[in-house]
């Protein structure tokens, strides 16, 4: 094994409920600052680092549903949730030393700086973690397809999807069938044809279009974000058409 990082310009996508941990709901400070310490193993090995990270910890769509919002607002508020976890995270990553942007794809300058692509590049290229806030600033679409976006825009080589309730990518819920089987490895076209709860259909679009490979891994297990980007076998990689 190389000692040196298969990927040099990742997107890292984190979901909201992975920094509740078991309460479900807001933000454990303990889950947060290992979650920021396993980032700066990443940068310390001078890997360009982006984040996505949701905002279900905060607030769920199905929530907004549920009191008969209207879906646009309800999706906006959520974006507004993501701004509360990035700049939380930001927090952590700062007190270890990590230099750290946050831009947001709705203007709230305040409180963090306005997404624009040469900028983000820029930050990385001076390894600068940034990270990604307010989804793609749009409805309709999830942080999924943020990090899909944002991955392509930024011409990242990868993205690692780190989740806090899997291990990778299962023929069916394994918590739920005892005879789910794990895949190592797939296809955008599989994970769409199959229906397979990897991403939504968007962000596997975008990310089949653009061949960008996806790792999917569980973040609870210490070190492997770093594993990921070293290269070693964790989780399930799902390939485009041309990153075989």
């Amino acid at each position: 094994m190389s000692s040196n990082p298969k990927y040099k310009r990742v997107v890292l996508k984190l979901s909201g409920e992975a920094l509740a941990g078991e309460a479900g709901f807001g933000i454990n400070p303990s889950i947060i600052k290992n979650v920021a310490q396993q980032v700066k193993e990443v940068a310390d090995l001078g890997v360009e680092a982006a984040v996505v990270v949701g905002g279900g910890n905060i607030w769920r769509g199905k929530i907004g549903e549920e009191m008969g919002m209207d879906r646009a607002n309800a999706d906006y508020m959520g974006m507004l949730a993501t701004v509360m976890n990035s700049l939380a995270l930001q927090d952590s990553l700062e007190q270890m030393g990590i230099e750290t942007r946050v831009q947001s794809s709705i203007e709230m300058r305040q409180v963090a700086e306005p997404y624009i692509r040469r900028r983000a590049i820029r930050h990385l290229e001076k390894k600068r973690v940034v990270i990604f806030a307010a989804g793609t600033g749009n409805p309709y679409f999830s942080t999924d397809t943020t990090a899909a976006l944002r991955a392509a825009e930024i011409e990242a080589d990868v993205i690692l999807m780190a989740k806090n309730n899997v291990d990778g990518v299962y023929s069916a819920d394994p918590k739920v069938d005892n005879t789910a089987t794990k895949y190592e490895e797939l296809t955008y076209f599989d994970v769409i044809k199959d229906g397979l709860a990897v991403m939504d259909s968007t962000a596997s679009s975008l990310c089949m279009d653009n061949d960008i490979p996806l790792i999917v891994f569980s973040i609870t297990e210490n070190g492997n974000i770093k594993r990921a980007v070293m290269g070693e076998t964790i989780g399930t990689i799902v390939r485009g058409k041309n990153n075989a």
